[in-house]
């Protein structure tokens, strides 16, 4: 053995040792003062054996947090036996992929009668998108405040670990009336079954898919109530006239027993309630209950993504785009204080600050204040300056989405608000809704229908509702 001391010197103290230096030498020792920046090479080098710990509180505690759903999991999964015409199934995920895609969304095929896919619900379908689920819940909340005597409630509601309370078997089981052939039910089952985790897995790309389709039967009741999902989030609105809730609290009662019957566990403590009314005189409007507990009333709340008020005006959420846009204008300076080129810094700008400053504008970008406006223009015009080049303005990027947007839904016959966008006899144009107030003027919809009324080039013909036939594996 060789022994080997260290020279410190500043701050850095380095010594390499190799086998060719000292062939005969089977282990270094090292010695000095400082030993925080040592590089030690040794062929024969072995760390120290490391004990395992004796503390166990955390494996205990999450043992105890999962323990919760599987009480509640007491059905056992049963397998559906395959038709004996069936082949051995050799799955990839090509065919699952294909297989999940082809479910019928507006009728099913064959004798039997499966229930339709939810068209509210907005999450991981072709372009389908935070705007559409925010604008699907206003619009009919503002259609119905432009008439007197009318208030809106609405329900946002938040579940406690949707994906971990599902159960197996009832998934099978409303899978098998959407169409999937009873293999590929079988092998979900067994994909779900026996896991460490209930439910299904966290981070699995299939995860959020069957949690849409174990949810495309909760849907309301009456008319003048709306439920919109995106993945677990749901909102439900509900329409009142001349006070009268009772739609509105039946509809609650029934989504508390839905949410029971399929192990759904409704967190009350974060479910929140906006009650828009416009009515002159003071209304005096009584709290919600749900499982006895009283839903908190709040003046604004978040929903994916947007602060929505109960005065339906986006000032907060103005407010707070433009707090996060001015934030990420100190990593643009910090770009230009390193010489990057104009297009570096125009992409970061885009990817960064536009992003945040674009955020649902289809939905808020026809109503928000001129002071709001300025706020935001601001911001882009600042970028301007540190990037030196031209930046195009928010109200071109709110006509270009809206545009898009708009002809987007034309183009979908199954999209909610497809049936808004009627052409005249001619033609030509679009017929207009009517409109009293300000506010449902220049909401989202309205918009759409004036910005597709002047553009130059002919107008879109609205796609005609054709049903898909699905089929299994």
């Amino acid at each position: 053995m060789i022994e080997c001391v260290l020279a410190t010197r500043g701050t850095a103290d380095v010594l390499v040792v190799s086998r060719q230096d000292f062939p005969q030498v089977g282990a270094v020792k090292v010695s000095g003062y400082n030993k925080r920046s040592l590089l030690a090479v040794s062929p024969d080098y072995k760390p120290a054996p490391r004990s395992c710990e004796s503390d166990i509180t955390l494996l205990n505690n999450l043992n105890k947090f999962f323990a919760r759903f599987e009480e509640q999991n007491t059905t056992c999964p049963q397998k559906t036996p395959p038709p004996s015409h069936d082949q051995p199934l050799c799955l990839s995920a090509v065919s699952v992929k294909r297989t999940l895609s082809a479910i019928n969304t507006l009728e099913s095929s064959g004798s039997r009668q499966h229930p339709c896919l939810d068209p509210y619900q907005f999450a991981y379908r072709a372009k389908r998108s935070t705007d559409d689920a925010i604008c699907s819940a206003l619009h009919p909340a503002l259609t119905h405040l432009d008439k007197k005597d009318s208030y809106v409630r609405m329900l946002f509601i938040d579940f406690s670990s949707a994906f971990n309370t599902i159960i197996p078997q009832q998934l099978i089981c409303k899978l098998d009336k959407l169409g999937l052939s009873t293999s590929l039910c079988n092998w979900l089952l067994d994909f779900l079954s026996q896991r460490p985790q209930a439910g299904t897995p966290q981070g699995c790309v299939l995860s959020p898919l069957l949690f849409t389709l174990l949810t495309h039967d909760c849907t309301p009741t009456h008319s003048s109530n709306h439920l919109v999902k995106f993945a677990d989030d749901t909102t439900l609105v509900g329409l009142i006239t001349k006070g009268d809730e009772t739609h509105y609290r039946k509809e609650v009662q029934l989504l508390t027993r839905w949410c029971k019957d399929n192990n759904l566990l409704l967190n009350v403590s974060k479910t929140k309630e906006i009650v828009v009314s416009f009515q002159r005189g003071h209304t005096q409007h009584h709290p919600l209950t749900i499982d006895g507990a009283a839903v908190e009333r709040v003046s604004s709340t978040k929903f994916l993504g947007v602060h929505i008020s109960d005065d339906l005006s986006w000032t907060t959420n103005t407010a707070s785009l433009a707090k996060k846009a001015q934030q990420r204008l100190y990593f643009l300076r910090k770009l230009k204080r390193a010489s990057a080129p104009p297009p570096i810094m125009t992409t970061f700008y885009r990817g960064t600050i536009e992003s945040i400053l674009t955020s649902c504008i289809t939905v808020w970008g026809g109503s928000y204040t001129v002071h709001n406006r300025k706020a935001l223009q601001r911001i882009v015009r600042t970028a301007e300056r540190i990037i030196g080049v031209p930046l195009p303005s928010l109200q071109d990027l709110y006509t270009t989405r809206l545009t898009r947007k708009a002809i987007t839904i034309v183009n979908d016959a199954s999209h909610p608000a497809h049936s808004l966008f009627s052409l005249l006899p001619s033609g030509k144009r679009y017929r207009s809704l009517r409109s009293r107030t300000t506010r449902l003027t220049n909401s989202f919809i309205h918009q759409a229908v004036r910005l597709l009324n002047s553009l130059p080039s002919p107008l879109p013909a609205p796609a005609r509702r054709s049903t898909r036939l699905g089929g299994g594996v």
